[in-house]
């Protein structure tokens, strides 16, 4: 009786690995990823920025800056000994991502939000940052986000061409009339 309970554990918590695997454990890989904007389309990137990952557990560069609508290619590449990734989220969903990692560390991915890099090779993301705001970004491997392997994106509203009247200040100089 005892073989039968350890085979049901044993095939559920197969079954609950893979479901973690496919993206569906609680909190998902990127929830509601209009918090942090959706997948983008390669014929609509206006730039790609390059990401290093490293074994001193950072990022470079840590700090991104877009603009709201952008379509950003992020090349990234591990140059480290160790498997390296970027995952974009909320600074909640990566939290709780993170712990589930902790849990399953040989969890594979395969959302547009993430990348998962072997040593010495690299990886794209290729992303629509939708929201005006922060986008976090961390390397999820156990012992990495908490050795400090994050960053943000900082996202400029984005200012329409008939707002750009609101971008400056008027002054009125005032003169006196001379004789």
């Amino acid at each position: 009786m005892k073989l039968k309970s350890l085979i049901a554990a044993l095939s559920t918590a197969l079954i609950a690995q893979a479901a973690f695997a496919a993206g569906d454990h609680a909190g998902g890989h990127h929830g509601d990823s209009n918090a942090i904007g959706q997948a983008g389309n390669a014929a609509k990137v206006t730039r790609t920025i390059a990401v290093d990952m490293t074994d001193a557990m950072r990022f470079t560069p840590a700090d991104i800056v877009v603009e709201q609508g952008e379509t950003i290619r992020l090349v990234v590449k591990n140059t480290g000994k160790l498997k390296h990734e970027m995952v974009l989220g909320t600074e909640e969903e990566l939290k709780e991502h993170y712990e589930v990692m902790k849990k399953y560390p040989e969890m594979e991915h395969a959302d547009e939000n993430q990348v998962t890099v072997a040593p010495g090779k690299s990886g794209e993301i290729i992303w629509q940052f939708t929201q005006a705001g922060k986008v976090n970004f961390a390397c999820l491997q156990p012992g990495h986000y908490d050795a400090g392997m994050k960053g943000a994106v900082a996202v400029s509203e984005k200012v329409v061409a008939g707002d750009a009247h609101t971008m400056h200040k008027h002054t009125t100089v005032q003169t006196k009339d001379q004789p």
